[in-house]
């Protein structure tokens, strides 16, 4: 689907679970309307300027990368197949390239990450190597009713 925005030592790299319909049509992360990641980033100071989603590339100027759990599909949480997720190889490129923080954008992804059925917003106790785990409310347009910058402000401050 989209291609990872990774590189060493990043500060923060951002999880979704997997590129939405739009997205995956443009190319672009975050490009589905009314989503709220590039607004959060720019109003918590993690970038200094609204980055649009086709300059998603900008990002690793800001030390922040972009990654999807799921990358061999696309669409709603609710349609993912999680079968075929290559949890291994997940692991393996985020040891690989060792950013200081994990963020899960919503709890779908990190939930089938941890391997729970219930998990709470913020720091996770449980670590990737040396990479803390995070998991900020999903800034999708259908999360709307349960977003709270609070975290994505928690987030910027680590």
């Amino acid at each position: 689907m989209l291609p990872d925005l990774l590189e060493k030592n990043l500060n923060i790299v951002i999880c979704g679970t997997a590129a939405g319909t739009r997205s995956a049509k443009a190319g672009q992360y975050y490009a589905g309307q009314g989503n709220q990641l590039w607004k959060v980033l720019y109003s918590t100071g993690l970038t200094n300027i609204l980055l649009c989603p086709d300059q998603f590339n900008k990002l690793l100027e800001y030390q922040i990368g972009l990654t999807d759990l799921v990358k061999s599909q696309s669409g709603m949480d609710q349609k993912i197949n999680f079968g075929e997720v290559d949890l291994a190889n997940f692991k393996s490129k985020i040891n690989h390239f060792n950013p200081k923080l994990l963020c899960f954008n919503g709890k779908k992804a990190a939930k089938f990450f941890f391997n729970r059925k219930k998990i709470e917003y913020g720091i996770q106790s449980t670590k990737l190597g040396t990479t803390t785990c995070f998991v900020a409310p999903s800034t999708s347009a259908i999360a709307k009713r349960w977003w709270d910058v609070s975290k994505w402000e928690e987030l910027a401050t680590l």
